[in-house]
């Protein structure tokens, strides 16, 4: 799941980026596929819901007046609260919503609770289907089988002052090695800066350095995932990322306890020259003390000019297996995660596309956005796609590593072998 909004208690981030705790139980197909009656939607809500409950009101409208009979009635959940809501509705069909929204790190929970229908004929049928990012879609898999429609994603990127850099005369870290180097420069100049806004609990700002060292969360072996946060790669990006959170960058006293909003908090304030930041911060970071002064790039890989892998969040756009009314939910998924309504979603809510022509008209369009769509079109990664993951997740199994070397309670090595121990328990493996 989970891509985070800055003061949005429900962001994209909220989006997909969040764990929870596995879903259990199990729900069954319907064998009913009724073509009227009354739709049910679940979407999250959000601190600032009006433009986006606005344009899902003109979805509803235009979906109910092409189909006589039906009204769509749509319910706002909490983020918060999600996994009792969806274990609740896959124990009891008649809680149920017919189609739903869902963070793509939450969906192979989701899937072993056999909650949501395979909906892969469908897309393939779809016109608007063959326009989707395939590495947007990848994230909306289990197995090889598409469970959702991605509805929008989730990409990170550097965040940096212009002003700050212009009065240094320094430029944008070229490597993955410059950020700090860059960081250290500013701050030492700047005592009352920090060189960088990063944190302990930032997962998804770490993973780029993990992946772009050519480490991974955790490998498959034997049908069962084995972690391997503890290899040799995986420790040198650890090492990387955690090397920013020191006094001559961001403080660990400061920083150490810190997460995605947090970190991007810090850049808004004024606080820090740079910061690891989603497409959904943009909003927020544009009515704040930085506005105007700031730009955007891909975060750097190893070597010049290329773009460390980005960790793919997003929501997806899905079909419970229960439904009484599978035809019309797909064709509600598909009005409402189409073309037409994510370009209005994008212009409601800063909501990046998930199909690559309108990703290329937004980029040409809106060049802010272009280091978003540059990173995802280098490649993204993503998290190990088995229920396990949750547990992972909600135990705060990394931001622990993280915290602990970041804090030198632990070294790298003792840290990541603790963190796999942890995570192959989850795995059960």
């Amino acid at each position: 799941m989970r891509v985070v909004r800055v003061l949005l208690a429900a962001a994209v981030g909220a989006l997909a980026l969040a764990g929870c705790a596995p879903v259990q139980s199990g729900s069954t197909s319907s064998a009913k596929d009724e073509k009227s009656g009354q739709l049910k939607v679940w979407l999250f809500d959000e601190v600032n819901r009006g433009p986006k409950e606005e344009v899902v009101k003109q979805a509803v409208s235009e979906f109910q007046a092409a189909h006589a009979g039906v009204t769509v009635d749509v319910q706002y959940i909490q983020v918060s609260t999600r996994a009792e809501r969806f274990k609740a509705a896959f124990s009891d069909a008649k809680s149920a919503p017919d189609v739903a929204e869902f963070g793509n790190t939450d969906l192979a929970g989701y899937v072993a609770a056999g909650g949501f229908a395979d909906l892969g004929q469908d897309v393939a049928a779809w016109s608007d289907g063959k326009d989707l990012s395939p590495r947007v879609t990848d994230t909306a898999k289990v197995d090889g089988k598409t469970y959702g429609v991605p509805w929008y994603v989730g990409i990170r990127a550097l965040f940096y002052r212009t002003d700050v850099f212009a009065e240094l005369g320094i430029a944008p870290p070229a490597t993955l090695d410059d950020i700090a180097a860059t960081a250290r420069r500013i701050r030492a100049a700047k005592p009352d800066l920090l060189g960088i806004s990063v944190g302990g609990k930032y997962t998804y700002g770490m993973l780029p350095f993990l992946w772009a060292q050519g480490g991974d969360l955790a490998a498959q072996q034997g049908g069962k995932f084995k972690s391997t946060v503890d290899s040799a790669e995986a420790r040198a990006g650890i090492a990387k990322y955690t090397e920013l959170l020191r006094d001559d960058s961001c403080p660990p006293a400061q920083c150490a306890g810190n997460g995605g909003d947090a970190s991007v908090e810090a850049f808004r304030a004024g606080k820090a020259a740079m910061t690891i930041g989603g497409n959904f911060n943009r909003t927020a970071v544009d009515s704040s003390a930085a506005a105007g002064k700031y730009a955007i790039v891909p975060l750097p890989g190893k070597t010049a000019g290329s773009i460390a892998p980005a960790f793919a969040g997003g929501n997806l756009l899905g079909v419970t297996r229960s439904t009484d009314r599978r035809t019309l939910a797909v064709q509600f998924v598909e009005l409402l995660g189409g073309k037409q309504y994510q370009q209005k979603m994008y212009q409601a809510m800063g909501n990046l596309p998930t199909f690559t022509d309108l990703q290329n008209t937004v980029a040409a369009e809106k060049p802010v956005e272009k280091p978003f769509i540059d990173t995802l079109n280098a490649g993204t990664r993503f998290v190990p796609v088995t229920p396990g993951w949750a547990k992972v997740d909600a135990q705060g199994v990394l931001p622990t590593m993280l915290q602990q070397v970041a804090s030198g309670a632990q070294d790298v090595n003792t840290a990541t072998a603790a963190a796999a121990q942890q995570m192959n328990s989850a795995f059960g493996s």
